[in-house]
């Protein structure tokens, strides 16, 4: 059984992290989080953005109306919940969530992603 983290629970950082020039040591933010929730922005690209995200259990159901979210683990075994569907991510792996579809990611075991959108997302998601 994977547990089930609320809102509160995650820790998503909206700030972005690095900027133009500066080396990104992923495996160095990994070590130093603490969370099972945690998402934090790295960079903007154009009108996007790179988030990571370390995830262990579950995300609650939303939408994002207006923007794709694209996902890619690096490390661990991501599930995404669709209506319908269930994808399972393994490393270098990736999956892209149309703008407007309702789903849910989980893990049952430490995972490491990132995440491309664009940089108006809301990453707990439009409508829950």
């Amino acid at each position: 059984m994977i547990d089930m983290a609320t809102p509160g629970d995650y820790r998503i950082h909206a700030d972005v992290k690095f900027g133009f020039g500066q080396l990104i040591d992923v495996p160095q933010i990994v070590k130093a989080c603490k969370d099972k929730w945690f998402n934090q922005t790295l960079c903007e690209v154009n009108e996007c953005v790179v988030r990571l995200g370390i995830v262990e259990g579950e995300f609650h159901w939303h939408t994002h109306d207006d923007e794709d979210e694209f996902f890619f683990v690096l490390d661990g075994k991501l599930i995404i919940d669709l209506d319908g569907e269930t994808v399972a991510l393994g490393p270098q792996q990736g999956y892209t969530v149309a703008r407007g579809t309702r789903h849910r990611t989980r893990a049952k075991e430490k995972t490491m992603m990132l995440m491309v959108e664009k940089s108006t997302v809301v990453p707990t998601g439009d409508n829950v």
